[in-house]
């Protein structure tokens, strides 16, 4: 065993998940790979899985519900050995009443599978999709989950009750795995998901079987407490009352009291908070299906016609209803639509002919949606909801934490300004969050500190399926050197999503997007993490080959679904590396045109009928010659910006960043080593200090210093990169670009 200090994880990819992150060496030692069990021991006994990580050998690194399991503050001691761990064969579990009313015991052990559990253990419904279990697909965990628990399902914790065998166990497919006093996935009765009924008796008549399940009640939001959806949720009670209340006057107008809408808005918004406010608003009854739910069943069909049958009922005695659709494009897919999506559309059309009942469905993705749901005698209004910007999320904080003991110290805007692409659900994740840590260091108020470092943890809604650039707290005023780039960045990048209105004001648009181009090894991307981190945006990186696909079509699905991502993250960067592999010159290509129809793509999306909003895109390449002309005319990646090689005194800063931890000798001068390393690149340079400290740790594993002889040694060893003559052709293009 091994005493380590253990710190909170800042990376969202290990939170609640059941990770340590070790050091190789301290792997090693205690002869353990990469996903074995280890034991950890704080003020409780504790498992999880260990995984390399690049801390210090001294330093154990911990997600948030390790941490509070091991009943650890950051910083503190903590005892790691290798674990024994026997495979489950049975794990019962506690929580919520909302979970255990919502989450069926198959979709609990699909979100446990591969994960170490221990009695008395907090545990995540996130799957642990870092490693998988073979034959798991965790997107396939994740919208079960998600499906059943709505936004909330990235934040619900659960506790383990009891184990078999007792001690740290193993979730495997045959682990009988349920709710203590509850059902479990042993029960003779196949579970059900959640929302779904039990089977009526044979040759029972429709209006006899139960018609849905009743969960939990849950509190309806006021609509002047819908901060930032006041004005959609008041155009659709305008909407409810005169199908309800005025059919008279929209017949006599030449109109329909028939009412079908179509209310779209990103993962987590308020959606269907927003339908059931208005519902009660309006005093109209809400019958619900949850999309999810009803396609994970083997009767849908007819969970549909119960459901349906008791809307009608019910406007039939003089109720007013309302009939909510969640999670539409479940039910009403728009790729290879299933039968039953007809008898879906037939049903809702039928209903929708019954006075006093209104449709309302709620999709985050409308494109994936069958299109005819849009008909004119379906739903065939739209309303949009949209992510909350800085004001609006201020307010919501204020709200969220007005019952919440604060210091003095705590600034709401400034946290707010730290979540572009947040929604309700991630800021209650996010108070959440806060208050773990501020109970990790046994203060009885969450402070400014706790709010800031919660939003490392909490991964936003709209970026779950992203792959994000980690900005590492890298800011522009890190980076030595480069004025010119850095303020031709800041303007192109920063200026249209920070002060929109002077854009507005000037009655020109902001750019669209920004190329940056430079030979490699010279901080391309260093410069665009450092950007994001200035400007505090959501960054999604693709590199340039990820989205190409041999089959047709999927390559320019997947540009459009990039797009859509971005923009329910806004405000979003768009980071496109190796952008000449996605978007080489057209008409030259050996790969069946795939290349062209995603530049096609790109440009559709960059310069289109739908213009972007909070979304700026920039590209990085070291062979901006190779990038189809049509990219890069003004609209599309009209700004173009070169990374020049490093000079003597960038190379002396890059030196000094590269080894603020590292010990060097007397003898040792950055200044006069930048001078010399000419030819070197920013990778060039930390590599000569990297392969420095290696030299001297193969002299003496006891080594506390490098000295200049380590230093010339690692300059033997660690050649220049940059090509001379790709550094005159790289000077002679941004030379033409600014002639």
């Amino acid at each position: 065993m091994i005493t380590l200090v253990a710190r909170l994880a800042a990376s969202a990819a290990d939170a609640r998940r059941g990770v340590v992150r070790l050091h190789p060496e301290v792997l090693d030692a205690l002869g353990l790979r990469s996903w074995d069990a280890v034991t950890l021991t704080g003020a409780r006994v504790t498992t999880a899985l260990a995984a390399p990580g690049d801390g210090p050998p001294g330093q154990a690194t911990l997600d948030d519900v390790t941490l509070s399991n091991a009943g650890l503050a950051d910083g503190a001691g903590v005892v790691v050995a290798a674990a024994g761990v026997e495979p489950a064969r049975r794990v019962l579990l506690t929580g919520s009443r909302l979970a255990r009313a919502s989450v069926p015991p198959e979709t609990l052990r699909l979100a446990l599978l591969g994960k170490i559990v221990t009695p008395g253990d907090a545990v995540s419904l996130l799957p642990q999709d870092l490693e998988p279990v073979p034959g798991l697909d965790p997107s396939v965990a994740r919208r079960r989950v998600a499906g059943a628990l709505g936004g909330a399902w990235t934040t619900e914790l659960l506790t383990v009750a009891s184990v078999e065998p007792v001690g740290a166990v193993a979730v495997g497919p045959s682990s009988v795995v349920g709710w203590q006093d509850g059902p479990s996935t042993a029960d003779a009765e196949p579970a059900r998901p959640a929302g779904a009924v039990p089977a009526a008796p044979a040759g029972a008549p429709a209006a006899a079987r139960p018609s849905a399940p009743a969960p939990p009640p849950e509190p309806v939001v006021a609509v002047e407490d819908l901060v930032g959806n006041t004005e959609p949720a008041r155009r659709l009670a305008e909407w409810l009352e005169l199908s309800l209340d005025r059919p008279d006057l929209l017949a006599r107008l030449g109109g329909s009291a028939r009412l079908g809408v179509l209310v779209v808005g990103p993962e987590g918004v308020g959606k269907t908070t927003l339908v059931r406010s208005v519902a009660a608003a309006v005093g109209a009854r809400c019958v619900e299906i949850a999309g999810p739910g009803v396609v994970a069943t083997a009767d849908a069909a007819q969970r549909v016609h119960d459901a349906l049958a008791v809307a009608r009922t019910a406007a039939r005695g003089g109720e007013r209803v309302l009939l909510l659709v969640t999670d539409v494009d479940a039910l009403l897919p728009a790729a290879a639509p299933p039968p039953l999506s007809t008898l879906v559309l037939d049903a809702l059309r039928e209903a929708l002919a019954t006075p006093g009942l209104v449709l309302v469905a709620t999709t985050s993705a409308p494109e994936a949606l069958d299109p005819r749901l849009r008909a004119p005698d379906l739903a065939d209004r739209e309303l949009g909801l949209a992510l909350p910007d800085l004001r609006v999320r201020t307010e919501l904080l204020r709200r969220l934490l007005a019952s919440v003991p604060l210091t003095d110290d705590v600034d709401l805007r400034a946290v707010a300004e730290r979540t572009p692409g947040f929604v309700v659900a991630d800021l209650v994740a996010l108070r959440r969050e806060a208050a773990v840590r501020a109970a990790l260091r046994g203060a009885e108020d969450i402070g400014q500190p706790d709010l800031l470092d919660a939003v490392g943890s909490v991964r936003p809604l709209s970026m779950s399926s992203s792959a994000t650039l980690r900005t590492g707290g890298i800011t522009l005023d890190q980076v030595g050197d480069m004025v010119e780039v850095k303020q031709a960045l800041t303007e192109a990048v920063l200026w249209p999503l920070q002060y929109p209105d002077s854009f507005a004001r000037l009655g020109v648009a902001a750019p669209r997007g920004v190329l940056v181009y430079g030979p490699p090894g010279c901080g391309k991307t260093f410069l665009l993490r450092a950007l994001a981190g200035t400007g505090q945006l959501n960054v999604i990186a693709v590199k340039g080959a990820e989205l190409l696909d041999k089959y047709v079509g999927e390559s320019e699905r997947a540009v459009r679904e990039l797009f859509r991502r971005a923009a329910d993250a806004a405000p979003a960067l768009v980071f496109l590396d190796e952008v000449d592999a996605l978007a080489p010159r057209r008409g030259g290509s050996t790969d069946s045109g795939v290349a062209d129809r995603v530049v096609a793509a790109l440009l559709t999306e960059l310069d289109g009928a739908e213009p972007l909003r909070d979304v700026v895109v920039v590209g990085a390449t070291n062979r901006p010659d190779l990038i189809d002309p049509a990219l890069l005319r003004p609209g599309r990646l009209e700004r173009l910006v070169y990374v020049p090689p490093p000079d003597a005194a960038a190379r002396a800063d890059i030196l000094r960043a590269a080894g603020r931890n590292t010990p060097f000798a007397e003898d040792v001068d950055l200044d006069a080593l930048g001078a010399e390393l000419d030819g070197y690149s920013a990778a060039d340079c930390a590599a000569v200090l990297r392969e420095a400290a290696l030299t001297a740790m193969r002299e003496s594993r006891e080594a506390a210093e490098v000295t200049g002889a380590h230093i010339a040694a690692a300059r033997a060893a660690v050649p220049a990169s940059l090509d001379p003559v790709q550094l005159a052709e790289l000077a002679a293009y941004a030379e033409r670009r600014r002639g």
